[in-house]
């Protein structure tokens, strides 16, 4: 059994607008506890190798031993972010043979790499938290002979949200019902496609969607179809030394730190060209090219592209010659490829030698 602390790292102090969020927290759920609310752990899918896993959930307060409620026929946005974690909360986690006592950190997240062997393939482990009923929690393990992955966006690569127009990706985000989501036109088929071609290949979902959205999208990924894999989101809100969480910077941190775990790995980055995609990719790919082994991006609007394939002259300058940069255009168009749908990606990637 091991101890493993997981949390922010040690500052000075919290910054204000932290202390003021951990204030109504502390508040808010000593009045849910005097009213018979107790605590749940909220499992997420992680990821591994043989020897070690992530593990990935949330401590949360939630309201039992009352009457059930009929489950509302549609779930608006907004009901996923009336959550109230537990801060600090001891979690164990049981990985086969193994067993780990982690703390969860100031927003109850639990993200944490403990030793688990398990061998390659779909696993469950088990979360506890003291006063709330054990979880399991979905965990791939990757064969170490795996040499090609996918890394995912999901808003508007995946799923259609508009995320570039605020006041509706607002509506869409808070409002809509997961239901009335669509599906990106060919997507599925697509990432389907390149499961089957690259059989063990991991695809691991990175947005900047925060965390009390990944029951949503998990349930959205499998009515579409879409392979079953990590979401690598992020928690809204401040910082122990900043108001906001960065999205860029967790698309960058998260990019190299699976670099890191899978050394041996090439990821074909799948992305749209209505945030900050391309220039993110384009960024790993210059600091990483062995990692690379193609950048896929859905066009959102012809204006934004000239031509199916082609970039922006300063995100094509930002690449490598490996991955075809300005130095070697031939190349280029086959490492860097861009349609407007899933069905255009495919005809791309099969030209690429990706499927």
């Amino acid at each position: 059994m091991s101890l493993i602390p997981v949390g922010e790292p040690a500052v000075p102090s919290l910054h204000r607008a932290a202390r003021f969020e951990d204030a109504v927290r502390n508040i808010m759920e000593r009045r849910l506890r005097q009213r018979g609310w107790d605590v749940v752990v909220l499992p997420y899918t992680g990821y591994g190798a043989p020897g070690w896993i992530r593990v990935l959930g949330r401590v949360l307060l939630s309201r039992t031993g009352s009457k059930p409620r009929r489950q509302p026929k549609k779930v608006r946005g907004w009901r996923s972010f009336l959550t109230v974690s537990v801060n600090s909360a001891p979690v164990v986690i049981e990985a086969g043979d193994r067993r780990h006592e982690v703390v969860a950190d100031r927003g109850g997240f639990v993200d944490v790499v403990v030793e688990a062997d398990l061998e390659p393939g779909w696993h469950t482990v088990r979360l506890s938290s003291p006063g709330g009923e054990p979880v399991d929690a979905p965990v791939r393990v990757v064969d170490p002979a795996v040499r090609f992955g996918i890394v995912s966006d999901i808003d508007d690569t995946v799923m259609v949200t508009a995320l570039p127009r605020p006041l509706l990706a607002g509506w869409n985000t808070f409002v809509l019902d997961e239901h009335a989501r669509a599906s990106v036109p060919g997507m599925a088929v697509l990432y389907e496609r390149l499961v089957n071609a690259h059989p063990g290949a991991p695809v691991l979902y990175l947005s900047t969607g925060a965390w009390n959205v990944a029951p949503t999208l998990t349930r959205f990924l499998g009515r579409h179809l879409y392979p079953a894999g990590p979401l690598l989101l992020t928690d809204w809100g401040p910082t122990v030394d900043r108001w906001f969480r960065s999205g860029r910077e967790h698309k960058r941190a998260t990019l190299v730190r699976l670099a890191e775990e899978f050394p041996d790995i090439k990821w074909l980055l799948i992305g749209d060209d209505g945030q900050h995609d391309q220039e993110i990719y384009a960024e790993f790919a210059a600091a990483h090219p062995d990692n690379v082994a193609a950048v896929a991006i859905r066009r959102l609007s012809p204006a934004q592209v000239v031509l199916a394939g082609a970039l922006p002259a300063h995100i094509a300058s930002m690449l490598p010659p490996q991955l075809g940069g300005v130095d070697s255009p031939g190349r280029f168009a086959k490492k860097w490829v861009s349609a407007p749908d899933g069905a255009g990606l495919v005809a791309l990637l099969r030209s690429a030698g990706l499927l």
